[in-house]
């Protein structure tokens, strides 16, 4: 068994860390917001830093909201920097910058230790069912020393490069995340205003090449109205914002990519950044001036 730290112990990460205290290892907590006490009743040990964690465990774990809360996390006042000596293993799971993540990769191997980012999908129904996919950017020896962590968090694990590759994937998922957020709603609404069962137009499609991940859970949700987070609006909001400044960066295009932002964009103004991203239907909806389930 292994002396693992977790830091970030929100939606995802609680029951992330959970899993990891249910299989037998010795896991060192810490969260701005609190150790929940189910974690510590579970036989989780609480800290008073990440500066403690770090100094506590072999391999330490960051599930946090963004760049800034990673960098604080790491090198900031009691932070993870502080605590880490030669041979640790840090491992930052969040969905952040693909370009400070290599920093960050520097700045950490500089001590002698190891670097592996490895984001996240699957949202919170992953997370409880340790079904999450696994991103993962590293050296293969420190990600064969993590694999078996990882498997007790995730299903679908991939190697995918060396640091920054992992969350250059994550990135990539977000994009098509949204996009398939976005044809799920055109097309519910689409059905719905056509005077069609929208829900009965879903069960069709899930038979046929349309299917997705996608129209089976986030379809549900537009037809039932179920917006509670699931995956916040203003987190995919940050995913987009990194996949356009990354695209303005080596010059690419990302045209559909910017139109599903500017959907989130528009939910925000509506007071849903909290809403799950399911509800980028609710702009289509006002751009309708009609709402998937309406009687026409």
């Amino acid at each position: 068994m292994s002396k693992v730290g977790f830091i970030g112990l929100g939606i995802m990460g609680t029951p992330m860390a959970r899993h990891l205290i249910e299989a037998g290892h010795e896991v060192f907590l810490y969260s701005i917001s609190s150790v929940p006490g189910s974690l510590v009743e579970a036989g989780g040990k609480a800290c008073a830093s990440g500066k403690e964690v770090a100094q506590s465990a072999e391999i330490i774990i960051t599930m946090v909201p963004d760049t800034p809360h990673v960098a604080a996390a790491l090198f900031g006042p009691n932070g993870v920097a502080e605590g880490l000596t030669a041979g640790k293993i840090v491992v930052d799971m969040s969905s952040i910058s693909p370009v400070e993540t290599k920093q960050f990769a520097e700045r950490i191997k500089a001590m002698g230790c190891e670097y592996i980012d490895a984001p996240v999908s699957g949202g919170e129904v992953g997370a409880k069912g340790a079904s999450l996919t696994i991103m993962a950017g590293g050296s293969p020896a420190a990600f064969d020393k993590v694999r078996p962590l990882f498997e007790l968090m995730g299903k679908n694990i991939t190697l995918v490069g060396d640091n920054g590759a992992g969350q250059t994937c994550k990135v990539a998922n977000q994009i098509i995340v949204a996009l398939n957020i976005e044809a799920v709603g055109e097309a519910l609404l689409f059905a719905a205003k056509m005077g069609t069962d929208p829900a009965k137009v879903r069960q069709a499609l899930m038979g046929g090449f349309a299917a997705s991940r996608i129209l089976e859970v986030h379809g549900e949700r537009m037809i039932n109205r179920t917006f509670d987070p699931g995956f916040r609006i203003e987190l995919h909001q940050k995913d987009l914002n990194l996949a356009l400044s990354s695209a303005r960066a080596i010059g690419v295009s990302l045209p559909n990519t910017a139109t599903a932002q500017e959907l989130f964009n528009a939910c925000a103004a509506l007071g849903g950044k909290q809403w799950d991203h399911a509800a980028m239907v609710r702009a289509l909806e006002r751009l309708a001036n009609f709402e998937i389930g309406q009687q026409t």
